[in-house]
């Protein structure tokens, strides 16, 4: 007859704590990664910023000269390079929804990533 603190009583306590102590690990790695992934956006961001300012330089450099059309070549270079780092950051929030374990509806909408209908616009999900 086993005690209160009996081998399967004590073992499953430290198996408890030991699953916690894990568990917690992983919440904090997921943590970092999502950090780590954020500071890209915003790194991201700031490029676009800095196309955004070469526009408007070109366009008053070009004004300035006299010959609006000038810029036109240069502009187009500058805004097909905004939107492409719009789709690296699209890039990095799906990977920020991978380690959250989440998806995007159609709606919008973040939800788990089991998720099997959008609880707002009811959409189904299928699986890959």
């Amino acid at each position: 007859m086993k005690n209160v603190w009996g081998g399967s009583v004590r073992m499953s306590f430290f198996d408890k704590v030991k699953q916690g102590a894990t568990d917690a690990a992983k919440k904090a790695q997921q943590t970092v990664e999502i950090t780590k992934l954020k500071t890209q956006i915003s790194s991201k961001e700031k490029e676009i910023e800095k196309h955004y300012n070469l526009i408007g330089e070109a366009v008053y450099a070009a004004r300035l000269a006299g010959n609006a059309a000038q810029s036109e070549a240069e502009v187009a270079d500058l805004c097909e390079g905004i939107t492409s780092i719009k789709e690296e950051i699209v890039q990095i929030e799906q990977k920020i929804n991978e380690a959250r374990n989440e998806k995007e509806c159609v709606c919008g909408k973040v939800v788990l990533a089991d998720t099997k209908f959008c609880s707002v616009c009811g959409h189904k999900f299928y699986e890959a």
